[in-house]
């Protein structure tokens, strides 16, 4: 039985720095936050005990990742959740599970393939032992 690896291989700056931006806690929360809708920086930053720079450099992230868009009316900053770059790495991370529920269907299949002939084995050698006696 040949098993190929079909592994998708992404070479994306994008995808990365989704990623990047994703492992962070106080980064997923805000984005948690936006998901309720526009949010300005001031109402973003209240949950937690730190500054407003603190706060502003973890939106710079999740911006420079496209997983926020910022706007401006007069001295506002508005946030907004943008989609696409979580669409991408849910697609990312599907193709991964798909080639490993396949994987994994394969190695069940050739498990199940290796006990039926170990139980055959074992009836021969029982067949071939009752024949002798």
């Amino acid at each position: 039985m040949l098993i190929v690896n079909h592994m998708v291989k992404y070479k994306s700056p994008h995808l990365d720095r989704t990623f990047a931006a994703l492992a962070d806690p106080t980064r997923r929360r805000i984005l948690a936050h936006l998901s309720g809708g526009d949010r300005c920086v001031t109402d973003l930053a209240k949950p937690y005990r730190m500054s407003l720079p603190a706060v502003s450099k973890h939106l710079r992230v999740l911006e420079r990742a496209g997983l926020i868009r910022r706007s401006r009316c007069g001295r506002l900053h508005s946030l907004k959740l943008e989609a696409k770059p979580m669409q991408q790495a849910q697609q990312w991370i599907e193709e991964y599970r798909r080639f490993w529920e396949e994987s994994f269907d394969r190695l069940d299949e050739y498990l199940k393939e290796l006990q039926k002939n170990e139980k055959n084995q074992t009836k021969d050698k029982e067949t071939d032992h009752d024949h002798k006696s």
